[in-house]
């Protein structure tokens, strides 16, 4: 809804309602619906400031360093986020006037949408388009800019964020969550609150694994405590970005809040030229009034509908072959996997890292071969095709692994293009895995159009090939360009990642049908800049399922099952040497997009049968996991088991998984677990699922099994439920029937 001096953006449960003052558009609210909008932008304009005038602001929706609209004149927009600019004339300061302002309602399925064109006043030609959307389907805004100038010279930016929001309104206390760790311990959550008069800083630094260190999400609860699962306010964002990225949280003494997200620069200011259009990355965000699982879920239903290519088709089982056999490849050894995958009911057998190099640069180990995109021919004399075949003759798809912005030296590309890789003019090359693996060049379109001419031709060679690994295993760790030169190196993070997102884009435009994987050494490519491209993501390379109950929770407050990819892997785990049944690591692999990474011929005849039934009972109840809304029922960082609930859209059928942590015999009784999300007039039959292994004993988790319940008690009294000491786990499956 667009008014003089106001538009108005609304999703099912929330708003969003900008006005113009003094030139330029403002944040007047967020929040749940109700009021006029002009009302409330007056409201919003009436707030009084504290005589902190460096402090105070106009909440502009993209202020920049030097604007004239501070309280006493001027603005220190660093202290602020957004732009700061350097003009082709030195001129540092940016002072934004409307040029325009468009709104697009919302039709046919495409969102509500605003559009915002500011100019600078003292240099008319540097303008910044701002655009704002809503989906009407799912609660959830997006925003984005555009900068571009008709300066005599380059303008130099020292930041250029996606996204700043400036409120006095929202509250006097904040707790932020975000998710931190390393490789092979991704996405732990952590909760602390926003003091008042300081900033928290998040980001990363790797331009490659930028979801490790800290990941581009958070939860911002507002109030004197965090946020419940089911109960508080909450703002949620996630930066759509897979590079270097920063995002700023100020409480001011005021009580002000401020929020920044955007790219980041690691070694100067980009270099933007004249008549060159620069899109930052997308932000989202999302407000709750009901808690966090909202939250999670609005961006959850989101990322489904309009990001992930195949967001709402069912994602295959897939049996993969590193941890099974690592670089040992050969097609008989892998012919012999895929009667196992075929025993086991999996759909899709990927030839993970070892395929490609040839001769001297044969692919055997992680220092050799890495940008050949061709068979190895002593291992597949007659190239993949037969393979190929072979898994077509077994009714299973194929997958081959990647990693298209790296390569070793030892490499026919290197060899060839030795000026291709990241290099610091007069500093001895950086080298990373396998002691020989450096990062290409990808600002260079010269790198660009190798790397996706190869995968391209080598995706074309494998006849019906359905599935693609990509990984990256090395940071940038050699801070040049030689592409770029010596005036724009401080492009380097930003276009590496842009050059990337063209790679891929231009990937999945030649190959629609095929399902694409993004990894980074585990999950440091988890996020939403890389699922605009990628089916899934690889959640992390620990794949103990003690660890992955984490891990997945962590991951789920953000990002949908249906791209977790969560694979059942031999025992004892190889990352953390922890045995656990198989039982177990079925479970904790429900919860996800289920997958197996284990040679099957190793596991025993009564293991296989279990193995097989349990793939079957997911592929039945996968539309439930993949497509349904999620609800965290009980906190693995609360207590010593983590519980989820899984609704189906229809609401006929839902799923819980339930998973202890290493629970003692006497830590008493659990509380029931009260499962909202159900369709309250309906009845649900309760049945567990695959209690355990044939010979073992079938002891069940609740005496409720079996029982019919309406979802109004369900979600009221909840279910009792035992759990047994060590790594126990159950699976409950509800459905509805008729009265």
């Amino acid at each position: 809804m667009r008014r003089e001096n106001t538009v108005c953006l609304e999703t099912p449960a929330s708003r969003l309602v900008l006005a113009k003052r003094g030139g330029v558009w403002t944040f007047a609210h967020l929040g749940a619906k109700g009021g006029d909008p002009a009302e409330l932008a007056a409201l919003a304009a009436a707030r009084p400031y504290a005589c902190n005038h460096l402090a105070a602001g106009t909440a502009e929706t993209y202020p920049a360093f030097g604007s004239s609209r501070g309280q006493n004149g001027f603005s220190l927009g660093d202290a602020r986020g957004a732009l700061q600019a350097r003009h082709a004339d030195g001129d540092v300061s940016v002072d934004w006037e409307t040029r325009s302002c468009d709104f697009s309602p919302a039709r046919g399925g495409a969102p509500a949408e605003v559009a915002i064109v500011y100019a600078d006043r003292a240099h008319p030609s540097f303008t910044a388009t701002q655009h704002f959307a809503a989906h009407a389907d799912c609660d959830v805004f997006e925003t984005w800019v555009e900068l571009r100038h008709e300066e005599e010279g380059p303008v130099a930016l020292s930041r250029m964020d996606s996204f700043c929001l400036e409120t006095a309104g929202l509250g006097d206390r904040f707790h932020l969550l975000s998710l931190s760790g390393q490789w092979a311990s991704e996405a732990n959550v952590a909760e602390d609150e926003l003091l008042r008069g300081r900033e928290v800083v998040l980001g990363a630094r790797s331009g490659v694994h930028d979801s490790w260190e800290n990941a581009p999400f958070f939860m911002l609860s507002v109030g004197p405590a965090p946020a419940r699962e089911e109960s508080g306010t909450v703002l949620a964002g996630a930066l759509c970005w897979s590079g270097v990225w920063e995002m700023r949280f100020r409480h001011e003494w005021s009580h002000e809040l401020r929020v920044s997200a955007g790219a980041a620069n690691l070694s100067g200011p980009y270099v933007l030229e004249p008549g060159r259009t620069l899109a930052l990355p997308k932000f989202v965000f999302s407000w709750s009034e009901r808690g966090k699982g909202a939250a999670s879920r609005a961006l959850h239903a989101w990322a489904r509908r309009h990001l992930m290519p195949h967001g709402g088709a069912p994602r295959p089982v897939v049996l993969n072959s590193w941890e099974g056999v690592k670089f040992d490849l050969s097609e008989k050894r892998l012919v012999a996997m895929m009667d196992g995958a075929r025993a086991l009911g999996a759909e899709c057998f990927v030839v993970d890292d070892g395929w490609f190099g040839r001769g001297a640069f044969a692919r055997n180990d992680a220092g050799h071969g890495l940008g050949d995109w061709t068979h190895d021919p002593e291992k597949f004399p007659g190239g993949l095709a037969p393979l190929a075949k072979e898994a077509e003759k077994r009714g299973l798809r194929l997958g081959l692994w990647f990693e298209p912005e790296m390569a070793d030296v030892e490499s026919e590309l290197l060899q060839s293009h030795p000026d291709w890789a990241m290099q610091e003019p007069g500093r001895p090359r950086r080298l990373q895995r396998g002691g020989g693996q450096v990062v290409l060049d990808l600002p260079n379109p010269a790198v660009r159009d190798a790397v996706f001419r190869a995968i391209d031709a080598a995706v074309r060679a494998v006849p019906g090939l359905s599935y693609v690994k990509l990984d990256s295993n090395a940071e940038i760790a050699n801070f040049g360009s030689p592409w770029l030169g010596p005036e724009r190196q401080g492009n380097l993070w930003f276009d590496f990642t842009a050059g990337l997102c063209e790679i891929l884009a231009r990937l999945r435009a030649a190959h629609p049908d095929v399902a694409f994987q993004s990894c980074a050494s585990g999950g440091g490519r988890a996020d939403f800049g890389s699922l605009a491209f990628a089916d899934e993501f690889w959640a992390s390379d620990n794949t103990g399922a003690q660890q992955r109950v984490l891990v997945q929770w962590g991951w789920s407050q953000f990002l949908p099952a249906c791209a977790m990819a969560a694979h059942v892997t031999a025992s004892p785990n190889r990352h953390t040497r922890r045995a656990s049944s198989l039982k177990y690591r079925f479970d904790v692999a429900f919860s996800g997009r289920l997958g197996i990474e284990l040679r099957p011929e190793e596991l025993s005849e009564g293991e296989i049968a279990y193995a097989r039934r349990r793939v079957a009972e997911y592929k039945r109840l996968r539309p439930v996991m993949q497509g349904g809304d999620l609800y965290r029922l009980a906190s693995p960082y609360e207590g010593d088991h983590a519980a989820l609930l899984f609704v189906a859209p229809d609401r006929r059928r839902a799923v819980v998984t339930v998973c202890g942590l290493s629970r003692k015999a006497s830590d008493g009784r659990l509380a029931p677990l009260k499962l909202p999300g159900l369709d309250p007039n309906a009845r649900y039959r309760m049945r567990e699922i695959d209690l355990a292994l044939p010979g073992e004993a079938q002891d069940t988790h609740t005496v409720f099994s079996g029982k019919t319940f309406s979802g109004a008690a369900l979600a009221a009294a909840g279910i009792p439920f035992d759990l047994g000491p060590g790594d126990d786990s159950f699976v409950l499956e509800l459905a509805a029937v008729r009265s």
